[in-house]
């Protein structure tokens, strides 16, 4: 049995996540595997900035057509290669009763009184939702027009809206089934049609859900049934009927993970991690489901994964060695605050101002001044 220590294990999923920069297309990157996360503006942007040696801006995945933006896994919004929106759709749809209640998530009890199981409310809403989303239209008037012919157990009163709309988990949740997608770029959230959806799937596709598990432990893992499950929404239970057969049990830190057996090589003998980078809040790195070892340290975790307003994260030579904001003074120039949680050499320091130049171009400022903490 193969026996790896933390450093050895985050050098593998730097390496695996490109952040080495040996990719120069946006479309060859393994991140889009699984789906690169865009819950705050710009965030999908700075992720590839991390990632390619060229310039970047918001409109490289933005007004890229090779890419599709649709609320995914966990119902948070992700882009994904056009040509797969398919198999993630086929892998969205739950393998049974218990897997969609799970899915719910932090509205579980909400769907529970709804008086319906959640596979029934599941596709109920995404078929209101294909019928409603006919062509662009904002978020807001799609919630709308859904509550009027959706049962009323899925809906509640917005206080702040003086509205009714649809469960939010449950909208998120449905509209992939619904064949329906985010428009990128627009604010406020705005839906639309997935061009060329064909006609709902509500039969379950264990393969397809087992091929996201595997893609997960293969950009982070070695992991566990428990960490997979974490990335998917379910239940640790629930992963194991997804768990891929070519996987090899490892030992990180004297701890079991497994991580599909083609990986393992990879692994063993990872490149050094000589990297500087200004990582996104919710960066793919930033996504393994094991903080204790990417962070090791508790009250450095409580910096990274705050309950509201995730900072970025400074990873440096293999670690993630600080957290950075930044605000912008109008559109001219963008400042940037880099807390380090140890001293960093000089020539870190300096790497790390160069990243703060990349992001700052890639959010289209001209200017920038950065202030250590």
């Amino acid at each position: 049995m193969l026996d790896v220590d933390r450093e050895q294990v985050l050098a593998h999923r730097i390496a695996a996540q490109g952040l080495h920069r040996d990719r120069s297309d946006p479309g060859e990157l393994s991140v889009f595997d699984l789906g690169l996360q865009s819950t705050q503006r710009d965030t999908a942007a700075i992720s590839l900035a991390a990632r390619l040696p060229g310039a970047i801006t918001e409109e490289s995945v933005v007004d890229d057509s090779r890419f599709v933006l649709a609320w995914t896994h966990r119902g948070a919004p992700h882009f994904h290669r056009a040509g797969e929106i398919a198999r993630v759709t086929a892998a969205l749809v739950p393998l049974g009763e218990e897997d969609a209640m799970a899915r719910m998530g932090w509205q579980r009890k909400q769907v529970e009184a709804a008086g319906m199981g959640a596979l029934e409310g599941l596709f109920t809403a995404a078929r209101a939702l294909r019928k409603v989303v006919t062509g662009v239209m904002t978020k807001g008037a799609a919630s709308e027009a859904v509550t009027k012919i959706i049962p009323d157990g899925l809906s509640y009163w917005c206080r702040g809206c003086q509205a009714t709309h649809i469960l939010e988990q449950v909208m998120r949740l449905a509209a992939i089934h619904g064949g329906v997608r985010l428009e990128a770029g627009a604010q406020p959230a705005t839906l639309a049609p997935l061009p060329g959806r064909g006609r709902m799937r509500t039969t379950p596709d264990p393969a397809a859900a087992t091929a996201v598990v595997r893609d997960y432990l293969r950009l982070h893992g070695p992991a566990t049934p428990k960490e997979a499950a974490g990335f998917v929404g379910t239940t640790a239970t629930l992963v194991r009927q997804m768990w891929p057969e070519d996987l090899v049990e490892v030992r990180v830190a004297g701890r079991k993970a497994w991580l599909p057996g083609a990986e393992v090589a990879a692994l063993e003998n990872p490149p050094e991690p000589a990297v500087v980078r200004l990582l996104p809040p919710w960066d793919p790195f930033l996504q393994s489901r094991d903080r204790n070892v990417l962070v090791p340290d508790r009250a450095r975790q409580k910096e990274v994964w705050r309950i509201l307003g995730n900072p970025g994260a400074l990873l440096a030579d293999g670690e993630v060695a600080g957290v950075w904001r930044s605000k912008g003074s109008g559109r001219k120039r963008l400042d940037f605050t880099i807390t380090a949680f140890d001293p960093l050499p000089p020539a870190t320091r300096t790497a790390a101002e160069e990243e703060a130049e990349r992001v700052a171009k890639t959010r289209g400022f001209l200017d920038l001044r950065v202030t250590w903490n």
